[in-house]
């Protein structure tokens, strides 16, 4: 088995570091929506507000041979998200309502059910994001 390029791993990493400071925003958010709303709800706009993040750094600090237009871009972005956001939120609410409780985990039980909800979808967004929503049109 062969190791990506070095190219392809600093993208890796620095996707990684990326997304992961948008997905610390999208739970932070998460608890300030679940002050308002119930969690799923809280769950679905945390998620928007984490999506628009993650798209602004790896646009600006990841696909840097992407010459796609912002529109087109944004667009791609927002279709591999759809896939992105029902796997968070199936894991999100099957981890708070079934699986922790199971496991007699009650102490930060939404926090640590969105967080790996958060975290599930990390490897199929990559790809999704390199081949869709910022491939190299070149």
């Amino acid at each position: 088995m062969t190791k990506p390029p070095t190219s392809q791993r600093r993208e890796f990493t620095l996707f990684l570091i990326t997304g992961g400071l948008a997905a610390v925003i999208n739970v932070v958010s998460r608890i300030g929506f679940s002050t308002v709303v119930r969690f799923e709800l809280a769950v679905l706009l945390a998620y928007g507000v984490g999506m628009v993040t993650a798209y602004v750094l790896a646009r600006k600090f990841v696909f840097l041979s992407s010459r796609t237009s912002i529109r087109r871009s944004f667009a791609g972005f927002a279709l591999v998200n759809l896939f992105a956001v029902l796997q968070t939120w199936l894991v999100s609410i099957g981890m708070r309502n079934w699986l922790l409780p199971l496991l007699g985990i009650v102490v930060f039980r939404d926090l640590l059910a969105h967080a790996i909800g958060v975290a599930v979808p990390v490897v199929s967004s990559y790809f999704g994001h390199k081949y869709i929503s910022f491939r190299d049109s070149r």
